[in-house]
């Protein structure tokens, strides 16, 4: 079903809800995958409530379920200035080639071009040097680490799992297991994509075992997936450039599902943005892809090849938020918020989850 495009342009706070702070999730479930699901139908508006081990009472044999792969690394490095001593705290959003890192370090107002940090702890000295500055708190920046050590290495020793800022804690050692998929793969993301957290290999094989096919890409995580959206109208937001790789046999599975009139279900909005980026060619055949996406989906885009939803529940005013009611419709959508919120569903990253159909 292609849902019309608005009457009217809109604002960002046409895409705001109430939230009370106790239903942003802190913590994951006790168990992976023990979550609650929301389910909607996009034909009638219809909702109902289930568990997340439910899921494939909603699916059929011939969907074809398609999962972001990436794998976030411990991008986030708390270090200090020198020779000052100041606290530095320096999230990599993504290497540039050679020693050059595109960043967001904190506090970015005494971060000049030129000025020195050191990272610091398990017997790794990690250096880092602003090479140039920019917008909201963005750097580039050069790093090195001491005595030769390999500079990935020395990330993955010493840095912390990106949590969201929403999640007021510090991130602990059980993060780096449960901020992941557990078919993450393709490092390169300072986000999880969170939908995909709810699935276990167990709850995978059954799907697979009642003909559900699955299909995986990569999109990398950056910054252009939760950047805040800072302008009065959606339509003049941009995303950032984030890296995307489909494979030639993930091409071939989606052309097959679309010839043959089978539902293609995107697992997270990241898949979804992936999926819609693609070139469609004649006799509806999909390419393989390798670059970069930037595609902001908002109401009135005409959906192509998803024709399912699995989601978390997302921020007010995000373009997550944006993308959601693109696929469901505005209204029906921030109702169904509504909804959740009265019955005390989980919201963000460690939440539960929605299934939109």
């Amino acid at each position: 079903m292609l849902l019309a495009a608005s009457a009217r342009p809109l604002d960002t706070v046409d895409f705001d809800f109430e939230l009370p702070d106790e239903l942003i999730a802190q913590e994951p479930p006790a168990v992976r995958g023990d979550s609650r699901l929301l389910v909607l139908r996009r034909d009638g508006g219809q909702i109902e409530h289930t568990v997340f081990s439910r899921v494939a009472d909603y699916l059929r044999r011939g969907d074809l379920l398609v999962l972001n792969n990436t794998k976030v690394f411990p991008a986030r490095l708390l270090g200090r200035r020198l020779p000052s001593g100041g606290g530095v705290e320096c999230l990599l959003i993504k290497s540039l080639g050679g020693d050059q890192w595109d960043a967001l370090m904190h506090p970015g107002q005494k971060l000049k071009p030129g000025a020195r940090v050191v990272f610091e702890g398990s017997s790794v000295r990690l250096q880092a040097e602003v090479v140039a500055r920019h917008f909201h708190g963005r750097r580039t920046i050069r790093l090195w680490a001491d005595e030769g050590i390999d500079v990935v290495a020395a990330i993955d020793r010493i840095g912390h799992v990106p949590l969201p800022p929403y999640i007021r804690r510090q991130d602990r050692p059980s993060d780096r297991d449960r901020y992941q998929t557990v078919y993450a793969r393709e490092r390169g993301s300072i986000a999880a994509p969170t939908a995909g957290l709810h699935f276990t290999d167990t709850l995978l094989d059954a799907l697979a075992s009642l003909g559900v096919e699955r299909a995986e890409l990569t999109l990398h995580v950056g910054y252009g997936t939760f950047k805040p959206i800072r302008d009065a109208r959606i339509e003049a937001h941009v995303v950032d450039p984030e890296t995307l790789v489909v494979p030639a046999d993930t091409a071939a599975a989606l052309t097959r599902a679309r010839i043959e009139g089978r539902r293609i279900i995107a697992v997270g909005t990241t898949t979804v943005r992936a999926l819609e980026s693609l070139t469609v060619e004649g006799e509806g055949r999909i390419k393989p892809s390798m670059g970069e996406v930037q595609l902001f989906i908002r109401p009135g885009h005409e959906f192509r090849i998803v024709s399912g939803l699995i989601t978390n529940f997302h921020l007010p005013q995000s373009s997550l938020l944006v993308l959601v009611a693109a696929f469901a419709g505005r209204e029906r959508i921030l109702d169904t918020y509504r909804e959740a919120v009265a019955r005390g569903y989980r919201f963000y990253s460690y939440g539960d989850a929605m299934l939109i159909l």
